[in-house]
């Protein structure tokens, strides 16, 4: 086995290129190292330095790598595509230009994050279904063929891609060498089971988002139908050691699997103090 352990700014309370409730970059790159990191994720796109040679220079002069980065947009939204493109350049040329692997990419979510008002159907019908499909692909062979990027999808709470049976889909409507970002404990929060998801579908799961979620305030959620945002304040994502995730069984599996690939620490918080 050799997993690449690593973190991200989601877990400094990251969520946006820019807003003053985040952890300046700087505090940042310098605690992810202080903890002992090797590896980080850049964030949204702006939230580090977008100059090549600046963020080389940050992250060197602090030992960093970085393991790859995330690209969000409805995916099922064809008049969308611009915006994902801009994404995806600008965060494939850093990528390629420090010799990463991944990017990931996750469809934008279907409620407003502070209110829980739906923004658009959380089921798709199969035209908007399709559509997703399809721009799944096109990001997936744009990545490769632009930047040489293996593109990993990211099923996420509050998307049209985040219970077990919408994954279940989405793997069967995919060519193999569309891949997944196993996020555990967005796998949990919506009721899956990551470690038996994991034994099934290892082949295609490169790179895996570590998390847990508190089972109590899980529930609570599920009830009362918390906004996304709020439940993160709640802290619904809590300390590894005290969630639902089995984590000696999770790395016992990954033993078993003889797993080769990136798992990225994280614990969502917006905004963190």
């Amino acid at each position: 086995m050799a997993v690449k352990i690593g973190s991200a700014p989601d877990s400094w309370g990251v969520w946006f290129p820019d807003d003053a409730r985040q952890t300046p970059w700087p505090r940042f790159l310098d605690e992810i190292a202080q903890a002992g990191y090797e590896w980080t994720e850049l964030g949204p796109y702006g939230y580090l330095p977008t100059d090549l040679p600046t963020l080389k220079r940050e992250l060197d002069r602090r030992n960093l790598n970085v393991c790859g980065t995330f690209v969000m947009a409805a995916l099922e939204d064809p008049q969308r595509w611009p915006d994902l493109e801009k994404q995806m350049v600008g965060a494939g040329e850093l990528l390629a230009g420090l010799g990463v692997s991944y990017l990931v990419l996750i469809d934008d979510v279907y409620s407003d994050l502070y209110t829980g008002e739906e923004l658009t159907a959380p089921d798709l019908d199969d035209d908007a279904w399709k559509q997703l499909i399809e721009t799944t692909h096109r990001a997936t062979n744009a990545a490769m063929q632009t930047f040489g990027l293996q593109v990993v999808f990211h099923p996420h709470a509050e998307t049209h891609v985040e219970y077990e049976p919408q994954i279940e889909r989405f793997l069967a409507d995919t060519e193999p060498a569309v891949k997944l970002c196993l996020d555990v404990g967005h796998h949990a929060y919506r009721g899956g089971d990551p470690i038996a998801f994991m034994r099934k579908h290892h082949q295609r799961i490169p790179y895996l988002h570590l998390k847990s979620v508190d089972p109590v305030k899980q529930r609570k959620v599920e009830e009362k139908r918390i906004p996304f945002a709020e439940a993160v304040a709640q802290n619904v994502f809590c300390e590894p050691s005290e969630g639902t995730i089995d984590f000696p069984a999770f790395r016992d599996l990954l033993l078993e699997l003889n797993y080769e690939g990136f798992a990225v620490v994280e614990q969502d918080m917006y905004p963190c103090d």
